[in-house]
């Protein structure tokens, strides 16, 4: 694959297709009501939406509040991974919290989920606490990761 793939801001006609990969991504996806919801109906929130041609293939989102940004969910489809979108997802968010003078972006990754672990430390993230048993479907402890603009 070459670098043909876009990143736009999610529009309410992307949920379909985001909401599959949500469901392939996760072990406790977000349902679609609860993805129509943040992506449209949430004023805090933003979204992109990663294409390759004119298929979606990944997403990310995040909460904005004062000068801070949440990292809610960031997923690229499993046929699509190792070629940079996930890079381009966050670097989005992170260019979106720059313009948008954001001091801090923080999330919760898995303690398992070591890729993503990486990616986010390759951007400066750092891991700042552990909540534990932070996720319902095993009860894994979460990372949370800071870092500031």
């Amino acid at each position: 694959m070459n670098d043909t793939f876009r990143i736009e801001r999610t529009r309410e006609d992307h949920i379909s297709q985001i909401y599959e990969i949500e469901k392939a991504t996760f072990t406790v996806p977000w349902s679609k009501n609860a993805l129509y919801q943040d992506i449209v109906e949430n004023m805090l929130s933003y979204y992109v939406t990663a294409f390759y041609k004119d298929n979606i293939v990944g997403y990310g989102g995040m909460w904005i509040v004062d000068d801070e940004a949440h990292i809610t969910n960031v997923a690229v489809h499993k046929d699509y991974r190792g070629y940079g979108i996930g890079n381009a997802i966050l670097s989005a968010l992170i260019l979106k919290c720059k313009i948008s003078n954001i001091r801090y972006m923080s999330l919760e990754v898995r303690v398992s989920n070591v890729t993503a672990q990486k990616l986010y430390l390759k951007h400066g993230f750092e891991i700042e606490g552990l909540r534990k048993r932070y996720y319902s479907d095993n009860h894994e402890d979460a990372y949370v990761m800071w870092k500031c603009l």
